[in-house]
């Protein structure tokens, strides 16, 4: 019998008694990025919205993976409001909007990949201090090309968004990112 499709960005996932148990035990042996997945399913969140989070690495397999293991289980499929008034647009929202603008990821070098990496890092450690909000700066750092430190960029936004200074300094950080993003 052939698999179903899932679509995990779409998906809602809850943990099984098998993961919340996991949780406890660690007895799986899950990788670290398996097992931060599977701390952040929480039975409300879609795939896209807990991608920011695994940016740069393939959630597909990191679900699968999940699913194989008896961790979590589809709730439900994320509902879009067909003909819901447009709502404000969150920093997330609007951060992927933001990227358009950019020349194409492939004609960034290695030299501006740095620097962009770099930056991001700088910022979050000079905005939150060291050694916090270390699952954004490994995804920063996990990232081989511009293109996956674009998929990134959300996670930062909202990250410094979530601070009154990260928030009032935006622009103008977003604007010297740019230059080498």
């Amino acid at each position: 019998m052939a698999e179903a499709f899932i679509d995990h960005l779409h998906t809602i996932y809850a943990k099984t008694a098998s993961g919340q148990q996991e949780i406890q035990t660690r007895s799986l042996g899950l990788a670290p990025l398996v097992r931060r997945l599977l701390l952040l399913v929480d039975g409300q969140r879609s795939g896209k919205d807990l991608e920011v989070f695994v940016a740069g690495h393939d959630l597909a397999s990191l679900f699968d993976e999940l699913i194989a293991h008896g961790c979590i289980e589809p709730r439900a499929r994320a509902r879009t409001a067909p003909s819901a008034p447009a709502a404000p647009k969150s920093p997330v929202e609007a951060a992927t909007d933001d990227l358009a603008g950019l020349p194409p990821a492939d004609t960034r070098s290695a030299k501006e990949l740095d620097m962009a990496r770099n930056f991001m890092t700088n910022t979050v450690n000079s905005i939150f201090g060291h050694h916090n909000r270390i699952s954004l700066l490994e995804s920063i750092h996990a990232c081989r090309s511009s293109e996956q430190l674009r998929q990134v960029y959300p996670h930062w936004v909202e990250t410094l968004s979530a601070s009154a200074i990260g928030l009032k300094r935006l622009p103008e950080l977003r604007e010297k990112l740019f230059v080498v993003l």
